[in-house]
């Protein structure tokens, strides 16, 4: 069984910092681009950052430059997202997902989401 598990969401103040984990089971995603996407209510799922196979590489979407750092342990095969100066338009269940197809950072390219954990920034 393939299995991602978000953990370390909270709620923070405006300015705080939260480190986000994923850890992968069932198999190693060492090869495969790694992403940290949120989703707030009402909104689409949209990608915050990303990871390339061999950890060389990071995107980030323009919202989180800056601001976010993506990083994954190969070896435990587990992501991070370290998430600093947060805002209140952070607020969002953040999702962690492995590329299943080639092509550009949007959701539909990965997949094997996890639970999700929830990131409230009060103001």
């Amino acid at each position: 069984q393939v299995q991602l598990e978000e953990s370390g969401g909270g709620l923070v103040q405006a300015g705080g910092s939260l480190r986000l984990s994923c850890a992968a089971s069932g198999r190693t995603f060492s090869n495969y681009r790694m992403g940290w996407f949120r989703q707030a209510p009402g909104k689409e799922r949209e990608f915050v950052a990303g990871i390339v196979w061999n950890g060389g590489g990071t995107y980030y979407a323009d919202s989180v430059k800056g601001r976010f750092t993506i990083s994954r342990d190969n070896a435990k095969n587990a992501v991070y997202l370290h998430m600093n100066s947060l805002k209140p338009e952070d607020t969002a269940v953040y999702y962690c997902a492995v590329e299943i197809a080639p092509g550009s950072w949007g959701p539909r390219n990965f997949g094997y989401w996890g639970q999700g954990t929830q990131v409230t920034v009060s103001s």
